[in-house]
This record gives C-alpha cells, structure tokens and sequence, in this order.
C-alpha cells in the first residue's frame, strides 16, 4: 500500500487530472517522512529482548506484559501508529488533490480509473 499509494500515487494523480501538483505538499512530505522512524522503530522493537514475540498479528494476549514484557511490543505498537498517521495524512492529501484540483474541462465521470480507485481506498482509509 505505501508504494501503490504514495510512490504511484503521488506520481500519477496529478499527471491524470491535469494538476501541476499534490493539493498539500507539506503534508505530503510529512506523511512520507513519517514512514520512515515507523520502520526504524518497528526494525528497531525486534532488536530488543527477542523481539516482538506476538506473531505477526500483535495478538493481544501475547502482547501483554504477562508474556512479553520487554519495551519492543511498545516500540511495534508505536511504530504502528506513525504509519497509520502517515497513512491518514496521505488520504486528506488525495482527496483534496482529486476533488479540488481537477482541470477545468475535467468532471467526475472521466476522470481515470486509477484516480477513482485510489480516491475510494482513501475515502476507506479514512472512515
């Protein structure tokens, strides 16, 4: 998803549409200079004591600190929660691309499918 999303994404969306530019730059950058202590932290979580030793699905009860009480569930956990941020501030940045920076002559119904789809996956994303 980060490299559909924001690799294509942010390169084929404003080319399609006819913008010069993502609708919010700034927060593009953000959004992609939030990814990267996310896969530090999370590289980071499975240096210490071990590992996250919860599977690769954070299963609760072995994240507890009954079964795992090194500092690197917290670090995977946070690590989480960055990406998310950065997958959230990504989202407000395409649907404001898609919808306010369109062509004048561009409408809704013909705009590129690759637009719509990604448009649909954030709006997703979002709710």
């Amino acid at each position: 998803m980060p490299v559909l999303i924001g690799g294509f994404g942010n390169w084929l969306v404003p080319l399609m549409i006819g913008a010069p530019d993502m609708a919010l730059p700034r927060i593009n950058a953000f959004s992609f200079w939030l990814l990267v202590p996310s896969v530090i932290f999370l590289l980071g979580g499975g240096k210490i004591e071990g590992g996250l030793q919860t599977g690769w699905t954070l299963y609760p009860p072995l994240s507890g600190v009954k079964f795992s009480s090194s500092p690197s569930v917290d670090f995977g956990i946070f690590s989480l929660h960055m990406a998310g941020l950065s997958s959230i501030l990504g989202s407000i940045n395409f649907l404001t691309t898609l919808l306010n920076m369109r062509g004048p002559e561009s409408r809704l119904d013909r705009m590129p499918l690759f637009c719509w789809a990604l448009g649909v996956t954030t709006l997703l994303l979002l709710l």
